[in-house]
């Protein structure tokens, strides 16, 4: 006995199901408090059936087998829901289905936007597999933001992020903030945010930490370059042969790490700053600890210190905008809507929740699969389904699971496993 719970204390907090089941009962007490505040009545927990299938969709993306089935819903052993969600998380259909959301929130496609012939298949497979070996957040994010190589090299794969978007890397950097710490600044690209705080002087600071991207195999194609651009249309052949060879090898891999300096664009129109005129590499005042490059002296390591920015250096703002996204994942809505236009904690319908959340990711080391387990645990995913809508603005009343569409992918799932009995 003794010599269990030592070992149980040596567990790190996503690896011990005791931790997990703590946090979960944690999340219920947060969401008890707000029926208080709100003078709600507390909803009815969803029958075997109906978790069942929730489950199933939520964890894995497809409807249960009747085998599996059958064999949940003739249990009699009341810690039979917990079971189910442990078999779920370590079946290949939930490494699968992450996929899926991660494919869909990297925007990674077959091919390129920009209608080349380019291969992003190199860049599918790092996503696939990062997602397939459970890889941390923080550390993907990390690696996503700061990679620099061949993306034909699996190792340095990750440089699809930047390359899928190539000449476009002030879209790139919108949706870089975005993705990783619900900034809309989009708008500020072209002009001050006429509803937020963000300047278009702030959006080309930022911009100036992944300014100067580069091909690392641009000279290798030069010679055919120059050899078949004199006169492309009696050598029309070679030249679109170039150009996929380009595409397909020579241009998936990004060199220069981040210039840290930039031009300010020509139709430039606030006081302070000429058009044209050179800017360092800044983070906003607003956005947690500044950090800048200011001249060339730390050489290209712009998207490294921008990385580091967002995963370490932004408060709380990094894990609560991953903690909300898995919350509206597993829950259907998230705590605040859209998930992608971040809301501090204290502009929330629940502060307290949303404030534990973002502690609860990081003690989790930002284990997104033990994330989730903790929110399958929770009374509250076991709620049954609520048709009206929620009684608060901007986000979840957490009064019942609210009624969606399934996704394109969990219907082709669910007909798949229709289909093969």
């Amino acid at each position: 006995r003794i010599a269990v719970t030592a070992s149980a204390q040596n567990l790190k907090p996503k690896e011990d199901p005791a931790y997990l089941k703590k946090a979960a009962l944690q999340v219920d007490q947060h969401i008890a408090a707000f029926y208080r505040n709100k003078k709600l009545p507390v909803p009815d927990v969803t029958d075997d059936a109906t978790f069942l299938r929730r489950a199933f969709l939520v964890s894995i993306g497809r409807i249960p087998t009747a085998e599996e089935a059958v064999a949940f819903l003739e249990i009699e052993d009341p810690t039979k829901r917990e079971a189910l969600v442990e078999y779920l998380l370590k079946s290949k259909g939930f490494s699968s289905h992450m996929t899926n959301w991660a494919f869909d929130l990297l925007r990674v496609t077959d091919d390129r936007p920009d209608g080349s012939t380019a291969n992003n298949e190199p860049y599918r497979n790092w996503v696939r597999t990062a997602m397939t070996n459970n890889m941390p957040w923080d550390q993907m994010t990390t690696s996503l933001l700061a990679s620099s190589g061949d993306g034909w090299d699996q190792k340095s794969a990750a440089v699809g992020y930047y390359t899928r978007d190539r000449g476009m890397p002030l879209d790139n950097l919108s949706n870089t903030m975005r993705v990783f710490l619900g900034a809309r600044m989009e708008c500020a690209q072209c002009h001050d945010d006429p509803f937020g705080t963000t300047e278009r002087l702030d959006f080309y600071e930022l911009a100036a930490f992944t300014h100067g991207q580069t091909s690392i195999n641009q000279e290798k194609m030069r010679p055919l370059w120059d050899e078949v651009a004199d006169d492309q249309e009696k050598r029309a052949d070679e030249y679109r042969a170039a150009q996929i060879l380009w595409d397909r090898i020579y241009g998936m891999s990004l060199g220069g790490g981040g210039a840290g300096q930039i031009k300010l664009p020509e139709d430039y129109q606030y006081r302070g700053n000429a058009p044209g005129e050179m800017v360092g590499a800044r983070t906003p005042a607003s956005m947690g600890k500044m950090v800048r490059m200011s001249d060339n002296k730390e050489g290209n390591v712009g998207r490294e210190k921008l990385a580091d920015w967002i995963v370490t250096k932004t408060n709380a703002q990094f894990p609560t905008v991953i903690g909300n996204r898995m919350w509206k994942r597993v829950m259907g809505k998230g705590i605040y809507e859209p998930v992608d236009d971040y809301l501090p904690p204290d502009k929330t319908v629940h502060p307290a929740l949303v404030t534990y959340l973002g502690k609860l990711m990081i003690d989790l080391e930002y284990d997104l699969k033990a994330f989730q387990h903790v929110l399958l645990l929770t009374r509250t995913f076991q709620f049954g389904t609520n048709p009206n809508a929620s009684v608060v603005e901007g986000g979840d009343d957490f009064h019942g699971r609210k009624i969606e569409r399934l996704s394109s992918e969990q219907i082709w799932d669910s007909l798949i496993t229709l289909a093969s009995g």
